[in-house]
């Protein structure tokens, strides 16, 4: 063991009982050894069992409907999700309005993300979304998703595909984010057909099957000579022809209409449905991942309010800094931009 790697243990070891995933930057969670022993298999079994506390607690604050759909596949769809004449306000501004953006290059995708509006007295469309989605009934879906309430900031995210064989996209390929029940949703601003790239899941993938688990203890043990940065780094990849002996059916696609709200448990198996097409989506996106040993729901810093408006607005600035200085992060300063603006 080299000595940063011995300097930095006491931390390593410390984030067992955290949401680091990453084998690859940790010696003690990419430690094949210890791996062999079932330390991976004791986080992912934990951290399940705890959420399902803590979903517990949560549940009766759904829909019926939704949280049956949830149990059965590991997702939730709602259509007609913001109010008819908040939805045609929203659409409209954002083809008229500019706003800060950040991009990301992905293979033959990019990914932009613009803030929305988080402090108080703003009348717009934007902030009124997004004070939809942090509405209690919301927090609640996003949270027993989650399998944890907490912070989260929603932001306008626009998907650009040009497809390129020589410059695959990661996103097409069937993953899991990490190893515990975490939420990603998506309110998509227009309709996605089956030929647009839409989301893909494995219904019933959000379970810890007994054979999940063994998968998870064997990648466990691979992990960090797999030779694939995403696998390394927490994010397994799976094949669609071994989803049956795990217990699962097969990947399906979700094709949406406008103004349909997906929540996802991206533990579940799921990718971005490959095209044949250039295509571009807009939809108001945020995920909510955070440590799955904490016993209670919600307890976050990010929710102060003095933080959490400001908590998004922070970050990008810092990104802005990192990049100024020579350190660049994946997301780029993009300027001001409407939302479904071409790519440079």
């Amino acid at each position: 063991m080299k000595v940063q790697e011995i300097v930095q243990l006491p931390i390593a070891a410390a984030s067992v009982l955290s949401a680091d995933k990453n084998f690859g930057r940790n010696p003690v969670l990419g430690s094949a050894r210890l791996n062999r022993a079932g330390l991976h298999r004791w986080r992912v079994a934990a951290a399940h069992r705890a959420s399902e506390r803590r979903r517990a607690a949560l549940a009766p604050m759904l829909r019926p409907e939704e949280r049956a759909q949830f149990e059965e596949c590991g997702f939730v769809v709602r259509e007609n999700a913001l109010p008819e004449d908040l939805f045609a306000r929203l659409t409209a501004e954002l083809q008229t309005v500019k706003r800060a953006a950040w991009e990301m290059r992905q293979g033959h995708a990019i990914t932009r993300i613009m803030p929305l509006p988080a402090r108080g007295g703003d009348t717009s469309a934007a902030a009124e979304a997004r004070r939809f989605l942090r509405s209690p009934e919301i927090r609640a879906l996003i949270g027993y998703v989650a399998g944890r309430t907490g912070g989260y900031n929603p932001v306008i995210q626009t998907i650009a595909n040009n497809p390129d064989p020589d410059s695959p996209d990661p996103q097409n390929t069937l993953h899991a984010d990490t190893f515990h029940p975490t939420a990603k949703f998506w309110l998509f601003m227009h309709d996605v057909a089956l030929d647009e790239g839409p989301f893909s899941y494995v219904p019933g993938s959000h379970r810890l099957t007994p054979e999940r688990l063994e998968w998870e203890h064997e990648q466990s043990v691979v992990a960090t000579a797999a030779g694939d940065g995403h696998h390394s780094a927490g994010s397994f990849r799976m094949r669609e022809d071994l989803l049956a002996s795990l217990g699962y059916g097969k990947l399906m696609s979700l094709p949406v209409k406008g103004n349909t709200l997906v929540v996802a448990d991206t533990y579940g198996f799921h990718a971005r449905t490959p095209t044949s097409k250039p295509t571009v989506r807009t939809e108001l996106h945020a995920m909510l991942r955070r440590n799955p040993f904490t016993p209670w729901n919600g307890g976050d810093v990010s929710e102060l309010p003095f933080v959490h408006p400001r908590a998004l607005e922070w970050r990008l600035a810092y990104r802005k800094w990192q990049w100024n200085r020579g350190r660049p992060h994946k997301y780029a300063d993009a300027g001001l931009r409407f939302a479904a603006d071409p790519s440079d």
